[in-house]
């Protein structure tokens, strides 16, 4: 079996163990043979780094509503203030890591336009993850870039990808969870093209 196959075939093994840590590593190691992916090597690059940061966001809204309910000034607030920028650092580690992977790797091989919205989308989730616990100007240039990312998979989409393909359907919907909940912008989010 050829080196590819081989580690398609470790992260396949990896998803099923449940271990996502280790899938994003082999699919790090895809990333950078510098290919095209295909459409089963993208949904395995997407699934690793989306359960990857799925638990770590779970953790910063738990983090974060416990310590709103918790008194200013008392110890246990103070500690989970610790433990919350202890994960928005992990997070933004593993955003910052991705979104240099597509840079990098995946968007300048992508030749199809499914290839290349499905990756601008990516991007413009994972600026998006940065833009939910940022504040200030890193949440604005968060806020900004995804929005970039997020329009130009939307023009690609509309010339390259039919209206109901998974893909352009699945950036629409994530595209309206930008306008609703990083720009409130509640209207405009349910009225998407």
């Amino acid at each position: 079996m050829e080196e590819r196959g081989k580690v398609v075939c470790m992260a396949k093994l990896a998803e099923q163990a449940e271990r996502y840590d280790d899938m994003v590593n082999f699919m790090k190691k895809l990333a950078r043979m510098d290919v095209d992916m295909s459409a089963e090597e993208r949904h395995l690059f997407s699934v690793g780094f989306k359960n990857t940061i799925g638990a770590r966001r779970a953790s910063w809204r738990i983090l974060s509503s416990l310590e709103q309910k918790v008194a200013v000034g008392e110890q246990a607030g103070q500690m989970i203030s610790v433990y919350r920028t202890k994960v928005e650092d992990e997070l933004r580690m593993v955003c910052n890591e991705i979104l240099s992977i597509i840079a990098i790797h995946c968007l300048p091989l992508a030749n199809a336009g499914e290839n290349v919205v499905f990756f601008h989308k990516m991007k413009g989730d994972y600026y998006r993850y940065l833009a939910e616990f940022s504040t200030g100007a890193e949440k604005k240039s968060a806020a900004d870039q995804s929005l970039m990312a997020y329009q130009h998979a939307m023009v690609v989409a509309s010339t390259e990808l039919s209206p109901a393909h998974p893909v352009r359907l699945g950036l629409a919907l994530n595209f309206s969870v930008f306008f609703y909940e990083i720009m409130n912008f509640h209207q405009r989010s349910f009225t998407l093209k």
